[in-house]
Protein backbone atom coordinates (compact mmCIF):
# COMPACT_ATOMS: atom_id res chain seq x y z
CA UNK A 1 0.00 0.00 0.00
CA UNK A 2 1.51 3.10 -1.04
CA UNK A 3 1.17 6.71 0.89
CA UNK A 4 -0.97 7.61 -2.22
CA UNK A 5 -4.73 7.32 -2.92
CA UNK A 6 -4.28 8.35 -6.47
CA UNK A 7 -1.31 8.14 -8.44
CA UNK A 8 -1.46 8.18 -11.91
CA UNK A 9 -0.06 9.19 -14.98
CA UNK A 10 -0.89 10.17 -18.61
CA UNK A 11 -4.91 9.30 -18.17
CA UNK A 12 -6.70 10.56 -21.52
CA UNK A 13 -9.63 10.43 -22.56
CA UNK A 14 -11.07 11.27 -26.27
CA UNK A 15 -14.68 11.60 -27.70
CA UNK A 16 -14.69 11.56 -31.45
CA UNK A 17 -12.47 14.21 -32.28
CA UNK A 18 -11.88 15.98 -29.06
CA UNK A 19 -9.65 15.11 -26.72
CA UNK A 20 -11.71 15.66 -23.00
CA UNK A 21 -8.52 14.66 -20.79
CA UNK A 22 -4.69 14.79 -22.02
CA UNK A 23 -1.83 12.93 -20.69
CA UNK A 24 -3.09 13.91 -16.65
CA UNK A 25 -0.27 13.13 -14.03
CA UNK A 26 -2.34 13.29 -10.81
CA UNK A 27 -0.87 12.42 -7.19
CA UNK A 28 -3.15 12.58 -4.28
CA UNK A 29 -1.60 11.82 -0.73
CA UNK A 30 -4.03 9.19 1.71
CA UNK A 31 -5.98 11.91 3.86
CA UNK A 32 -5.55 14.96 1.54
CA UNK A 33 -8.39 17.49 0.92
CA UNK A 34 -7.42 17.78 -3.27
CA UNK A 35 -8.95 20.51 -4.73
CA UNK A 36 -9.71 20.14 -8.83
CA UNK A 37 -10.05 23.37 -10.51
CA UNK A 38 -10.69 24.31 -14.01
CA UNK A 39 -13.49 26.31 -16.03
CA UNK A 40 -16.31 24.74 -17.67
CA UNK A 41 -15.77 22.04 -20.31
CA UNK A 42 -11.69 21.54 -19.21
CA UNK A 43 -11.68 17.50 -18.28
CA UNK A 44 -12.66 17.51 -14.66
CA UNK A 45 -15.69 15.91 -14.53
CA UNK A 46 -14.26 13.27 -16.90
CA UNK A 47 -10.89 12.85 -14.78
CA UNK A 48 -12.84 12.39 -12.17
CA UNK A 49 -14.94 9.44 -13.84
CA UNK A 50 -11.90 7.78 -15.06
CA UNK A 51 -10.46 7.40 -11.46
CA UNK A 52 -13.62 6.00 -9.71
CA UNK A 53 -13.92 3.42 -12.89
CA UNK A 54 -16.94 4.90 -14.55
CA UNK A 55 -15.20 6.02 -17.47
CA UNK A 56 -12.08 3.33 -19.30
CA UNK A 57 -9.07 6.31 -19.79
CA UNK A 58 -8.12 5.24 -23.68
CA UNK A 59 -4.14 5.90 -22.30
CA UNK A 60 -2.38 6.26 -19.06
CA UNK A 61 -1.42 3.83 -16.58
CA UNK A 62 -1.37 3.89 -12.55
CA UNK A 63 -3.22 3.22 -9.57
CA UNK A 64 -6.50 4.28 -7.05
CA UNK A 65 -6.81 3.14 -3.81
CA UNK A 66 -4.00 0.75 -4.55
CA UNK A 67 -5.85 -0.72 -7.55
CA UNK A 68 -5.32 -0.45 -11.26
CA UNK A 69 -7.28 2.17 -12.92
CA UNK A 70 -8.01 -0.05 -16.06
CA UNK A 71 -7.66 -3.61 -15.13
CA UNK A 72 -9.36 -2.88 -12.03
CA UNK A 73 -12.02 -0.15 -12.08
CA UNK A 74 -14.97 -2.80 -10.32
CA UNK A 75 -13.07 -2.90 -7.48
CA UNK A 76 -12.45 0.55 -7.16
CA UNK A 77 -16.10 1.84 -7.77
CA UNK A 78 -17.24 -0.59 -4.60
CA UNK A 79 -14.56 1.63 -2.16
CA UNK A 80 -14.92 5.15 -3.22
CA UNK A 81 -17.93 7.60 -2.74
CA UNK A 82 -18.97 9.89 -5.93
CA UNK A 83 -21.07 12.90 -5.22
CA UNK A 84 -22.14 14.15 -8.58
CA UNK A 85 -23.18 18.03 -9.64
CA UNK A 86 -26.85 16.86 -9.81
CA UNK A 87 -28.87 16.06 -6.95
CA UNK A 88 -29.06 12.07 -7.28
CA UNK A 89 -31.09 10.69 -4.96
CA UNK A 90 -34.93 9.97 -5.44
CA UNK A 91 -36.94 12.48 -5.02
CA UNK A 92 -40.59 11.00 -3.80
CA UNK A 93 -38.53 8.68 -1.88
CA UNK A 94 -37.70 9.73 2.02
CA UNK A 95 -33.86 10.47 3.48
CA UNK A 96 -34.52 7.74 5.28
CA UNK A 97 -35.59 5.59 2.55
CA UNK A 98 -32.94 7.27 0.16
CA UNK A 99 -30.39 6.10 2.53
CA UNK A 100 -31.49 2.04 3.13
CA UNK A 101 -32.33 2.30 -0.70
CA UNK A 102 -28.43 3.42 -1.33
CA UNK A 103 -27.40 0.83 1.49
CA UNK A 104 -28.94 -1.91 -0.26
CA UNK A 105 -27.25 -1.20 -3.29
CA UNK A 106 -23.67 -1.22 -1.94
CA UNK A 107 -25.03 -4.53 0.07
CA UNK A 108 -24.13 -2.34 3.46
CA UNK A 109 -24.02 -4.69 6.66
CA UNK A 110 -25.93 -4.09 9.87
CA UNK A 111 -27.85 -1.89 7.39
CA UNK A 112 -30.22 -0.24 9.80
CA UNK A 113 -27.71 0.31 12.34
CA UNK A 114 -25.53 2.19 10.00
CA UNK A 115 -28.77 4.45 8.06
CA UNK A 116 -29.00 5.52 11.83
CA UNK A 117 -25.25 6.74 12.65
CA UNK A 118 -25.14 8.22 9.42
CA UNK A 119 -28.29 10.21 10.28
CA UNK A 120 -27.10 11.16 13.23
CA UNK A 121 -23.74 12.38 12.06
CA UNK A 122 -25.08 14.62 9.10
CA UNK A 123 -28.05 16.22 11.34
CA UNK A 124 -30.55 14.51 9.39
CA UNK A 125 -32.35 12.14 11.89
CA UNK A 126 -35.02 14.61 12.74
CA UNK A 127 -35.69 14.61 9.05
CA UNK A 128 -35.60 11.43 8.16
CA UNK A 129 -38.89 11.10 7.23
CA UNK A 130 -39.11 14.32 4.83
CA UNK A 131 -39.15 13.26 0.97
CA UNK A 132 -35.99 14.61 -0.71
CA UNK A 133 -38.06 15.95 -3.06
CA UNK A 134 -38.88 19.16 -0.44
CA UNK A 135 -35.68 19.27 1.05
CA UNK A 136 -33.74 22.63 0.22
CA UNK A 137 -30.48 22.95 -1.13
CA UNK A 138 -28.39 22.61 1.69
CA UNK A 139 -30.51 20.09 3.11
CA UNK A 140 -30.04 17.63 -0.30
CA UNK A 141 -26.38 17.97 -0.17
CA UNK A 142 -26.41 16.93 3.34
CA UNK A 143 -28.55 13.34 1.64
CA UNK A 144 -26.31 13.42 -0.96
CA UNK A 145 -23.59 12.65 1.08
CA UNK A 146 -24.65 10.50 3.60
CA UNK A 147 -25.22 8.61 0.75
CA UNK A 148 -21.59 8.40 -0.56
CA UNK A 149 -21.00 7.32 3.00
CA UNK A 150 -23.05 4.59 4.09
CA UNK A 151 -20.46 2.13 2.65
CA UNK A 152 -17.66 3.67 4.61
CA UNK A 153 -15.63 4.54 1.17
CA UNK A 154 -11.64 4.69 1.12
CA UNK A 155 -12.24 7.60 -1.27
CA UNK A 156 -14.79 10.23 -1.76
CA UNK A 157 -15.12 12.51 -4.68
CA UNK A 158 -17.18 15.53 -4.83
CA UNK A 159 -17.65 16.96 -7.88
CA UNK A 160 -18.93 20.71 -7.21
CA UNK A 161 -21.08 19.70 -4.53
CA UNK A 162 -21.76 23.24 -3.42
CA UNK A 163 -23.00 24.73 -6.48
CA UNK A 164 -26.56 26.25 -5.47
CA UNK A 165 -26.23 26.27 -1.66
CA UNK A 166 -26.30 28.98 0.75
CA UNK A 167 -23.16 29.92 2.41
CA UNK A 168 -24.10 28.20 5.85
CA UNK A 169 -24.87 25.22 4.22
CA UNK A 170 -21.54 25.14 2.35
CA UNK A 171 -19.51 26.12 5.52
CA UNK A 172 -20.76 23.08 7.49
CA UNK A 173 -20.62 21.00 4.42
CA UNK A 174 -17.10 21.75 4.47
CA UNK A 175 -17.10 21.46 8.41
CA UNK A 176 -17.68 17.78 7.61
CA UNK A 177 -15.28 17.17 4.86
CA UNK A 178 -12.13 18.60 6.79
CA UNK A 179 -13.33 15.74 9.60
CA UNK A 180 -13.90 12.81 7.11
CA UNK A 181 -10.06 13.83 5.74
CA UNK A 182 -8.85 13.76 9.85
CA UNK A 183 -10.49 10.32 10.04
CA UNK A 184 -8.53 8.95 6.88
CA UNK A 185 -10.66 9.76 3.86
CA UNK A 186 -9.28 11.29 0.65
CA UNK A 187 -11.39 14.14 -0.48
CA UNK A 188 -10.87 15.18 -4.41
CA UNK A 189 -13.48 17.56 -5.02
CA UNK A 190 -13.81 20.07 -7.83
CA UNK A 191 -15.26 23.49 -7.43
CA UNK A 192 -14.99 26.77 -8.98
CA UNK A 193 -15.11 28.66 -5.88
CA UNK A 194 -12.01 30.18 -4.83
CA UNK A 195 -12.84 30.25 -0.96
CA UNK A 196 -13.68 26.68 -0.90
CA UNK A 197 -10.22 26.01 -3.35
CA UNK A 198 -8.48 27.96 -0.02
CA UNK A 199 -10.04 25.25 2.28
CA UNK A 200 -7.92 22.38 0.55
CA UNK A 201 -4.42 20.77 1.12
CA UNK A 202 -3.44 21.02 -2.32
CA UNK A 203 -4.62 22.52 -5.40
CA UNK A 204 -4.73 21.02 -9.29
CA UNK A 205 -5.85 23.55 -11.89
CA UNK A 206 -6.85 22.12 -15.21
CA UNK A 207 -7.99 23.42 -18.61
CA UNK A 208 -8.22 21.97 -22.20
CA UNK A 209 -7.51 18.90 -20.61
CA UNK A 210 -4.21 19.50 -19.29
CA UNK A 211 -2.97 20.34 -16.44
CA UNK A 212 -1.50 23.14 -15.84
CA UNK A 213 -0.82 23.67 -12.29
CA UNK A 214 -0.43 21.50 -8.89
CA UNK A 215 0.37 22.42 -5.21
CA UNK A 216 -0.35 24.19 -1.96
CA UNK A 217 -2.00 27.89 -2.52
CA UNK A 218 1.53 29.12 -1.68
CA UNK A 219 2.92 27.14 -4.25
CA UNK A 220 0.45 28.23 -7.09
CA UNK A 221 0.51 31.35 -6.66
CA UNK A 222 4.52 31.31 -6.67
CA UNK A 223 4.26 29.38 -9.89
CA UNK A 224 2.01 31.60 -11.40
CA UNK A 225 3.95 34.76 -10.67
CA UNK A 226 1.83 37.55 -11.06
CA UNK A 227 2.50 40.60 -8.88
CA UNK A 228 -0.92 42.94 -8.36
CA UNK A 229 -1.92 46.08 -7.51
CA UNK A 230 -5.25 47.42 -5.88
CA UNK A 231 -6.45 50.75 -7.63
CA UNK A 232 -9.02 52.63 -5.81
CA UNK A 233 -11.12 55.31 -7.13
CA UNK A 234 -13.48 56.41 -10.11
CA UNK A 235 -11.66 53.89 -12.24
CA UNK A 236 -15.33 52.70 -14.28
CA UNK A 237 -13.80 55.01 -17.33
CA UNK A 238 -10.61 54.22 -17.37
CA UNK A 239 -10.62 50.56 -17.52
CA UNK A 240 -9.59 50.23 -20.81
CA UNK A 241 -6.80 52.91 -20.23
CA UNK A 242 -5.28 50.57 -17.61
CA UNK A 243 -5.58 47.45 -19.34
CA UNK A 244 -3.20 48.91 -22.09
CA UNK A 245 -0.66 49.92 -19.48
CA UNK A 246 2.84 48.61 -19.38
CA UNK A 247 3.10 45.22 -17.82
CA UNK A 248 -0.41 44.99 -17.25
CA UNK A 249 -1.46 41.48 -18.32
CA UNK A 250 -5.34 41.15 -16.37
CA UNK A 251 -7.66 43.75 -14.93
CA UNK A 252 -10.26 42.64 -12.47
CA UNK A 253 -12.46 44.36 -10.18
CA UNK A 254 -13.33 43.34 -6.72
CA UNK A 255 -15.94 45.59 -5.17
CA UNK A 256 -15.05 49.29 -5.17
CA UNK A 257 -11.41 48.73 -6.72
CA UNK A 258 -9.52 47.03 -9.36
CA UNK A 259 -7.01 44.63 -9.28
CA UNK A 260 -4.48 45.04 -12.00
CA UNK A 261 -2.72 41.88 -11.96
CA UNK A 262 0.88 41.49 -14.49
CA UNK A 263 4.44 39.11 -14.29
CA UNK A 264 6.65 41.72 -14.94
CA UNK A 265 6.68 43.37 -11.89
CA UNK A 266 9.47 46.41 -12.20
CA UNK A 267 6.35 47.70 -15.41
CA UNK A 268 3.79 46.78 -13.65
CA UNK A 269 4.52 48.74 -10.48
CA UNK A 270 6.06 52.47 -13.06
CA UNK A 271 3.01 51.74 -15.30
CA UNK A 272 0.61 51.84 -12.52
CA UNK A 273 2.29 54.20 -10.18
CA UNK A 274 2.57 56.79 -12.91
CA UNK A 275 -1.15 56.11 -14.34
CA UNK A 276 -2.73 56.62 -10.69
CA UNK A 277 -0.58 59.55 -10.12
CA UNK A 278 -1.76 61.75 -13.16
CA UNK A 279 -5.34 60.51 -12.38
CA UNK A 280 -5.35 61.20 -8.78
CA UNK A 281 -6.40 57.58 -7.91
CA UNK A 282 -5.01 55.81 -4.66
CA UNK A 283 -3.02 52.92 -5.53
CA UNK A 284 -1.47 49.95 -3.37
CA UNK A 285 1.02 47.06 -4.08
CA UNK A 286 -1.35 43.71 -2.53
CA UNK A 287 -0.79 40.03 -2.56
CA UNK A 288 -2.42 38.19 -6.16
CA UNK A 289 -5.22 36.73 -4.66
CA UNK A 290 -5.92 32.98 -5.93
CA UNK A 291 -8.58 34.35 -8.36
CA UNK A 292 -5.94 36.42 -9.74
CA UNK A 293 -3.88 33.41 -10.40
CA UNK A 294 -6.73 31.26 -11.48
CA UNK A 295 -7.46 33.59 -14.37
CA UNK A 296 -3.82 34.20 -15.13
CA UNK A 297 -3.60 30.52 -16.23
CA UNK A 298 -7.29 30.78 -17.95
CA UNK A 299 -5.86 33.47 -19.95
CA UNK A 300 -2.48 31.33 -20.37
CA UNK A 301 -4.68 28.54 -21.29
CA UNK A 302 -6.64 30.47 -24.02
CA UNK A 303 -3.40 32.02 -25.38
CA UNK A 304 -1.92 28.61 -26.47
CA UNK A 305 -5.28 27.95 -28.37
CA UNK A 306 -5.21 31.45 -30.13
CA UNK A 307 -8.71 32.41 -28.02
CA UNK A 308 -9.17 35.74 -28.12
Amino acid sequence: MTDFAIDVRGLTKTFGDKRVVDGLDLRVERGAIYGFLGPNGSGKTTSIRMLCGLLTPDAGTGTCLGLEVIRDSALIKAQVGYMTQKFSCWEDLTIQENLRFAGRMHGVPNLHATVQTTLERLGLSERRHQLAGALSGGWKQRLALAACLLHQPKLLLLDEPTAGVDPKARRDFWVEIHALAREGLTVLVSTHYMDEAERCHRLAYIANGKLLAEGTVPQILQRVGLSTFAIDGPTELLVDQIAALAGVEQVVPFGMRLHVSGRDAPALGASVRAFCQQHALACEAVPASLEDAFIGLMREAEARLGVP
